[in-house]
């Protein structure tokens, strides 16, 4: 006989109230942006310490951030494929081209066109995502 998953256990989420469901998103949103704005934070002063060692006391605090930042975005409710994929595309697009202007870092056609492949690409993950989603609803009748 399988087991029942505890309500605390990852396969069975706890369920929402209407009210916190409807500010889940946002919430999540607003979390997410803030993940990306230290990540990048984090890597700009990553590069900035190359020339300059006391840039390292920004780096450690803000991916240290960014990663509880990412892991309340979770919490919040968004599916890991879709975060991650949204942190990681920004704040790869974001660093490049920051790099490129504080740092005269070079920002090709070739860059653009990576991350512009980079970014197609959580596009697609997202509309899984939710196709998922929407059938997963379906097959528990709406629930």
């Amino acid at each position: 006989m399988p087991a029942t998953p505890s309500p605390s256990s990852p396969s069975s989420p706890a369920p929402r109230s209407p009210a916190r469901a409807r500010w889940a998103a946002p919430r999540a949103g607003l979390l997410l942006a803030g993940a990306i704005a230290v990540e990048v934070t984090g890597s700009l002063a990553l590069r900035a310490a190359v020339d300059h060692p006391a840039w390292y006391a920004v780096v450690v605090p803000a991916y240290v951030t960014a990663f509880v930042l990412l892991g309340a975005v979770l919490r919040a409710g968004m599916p890991l494929g879709v975060a991650y994929g949204v942190w990681g595309a920004t704040g790869v697009a974001l660093t490049a081209a920051l790099g490129a202007l504080v740092f005269a870092e070079p920002f090709t056609p070739v860059v653009v066109a990576g991350i512009v492949l980079i970014m197609v690409g959580v596009l697609v993950v997202e509309i899984g995502s939710q196709r998922a989603h929407r059938e997963r609803g379906a097959a528990t009748g709406g629930a």
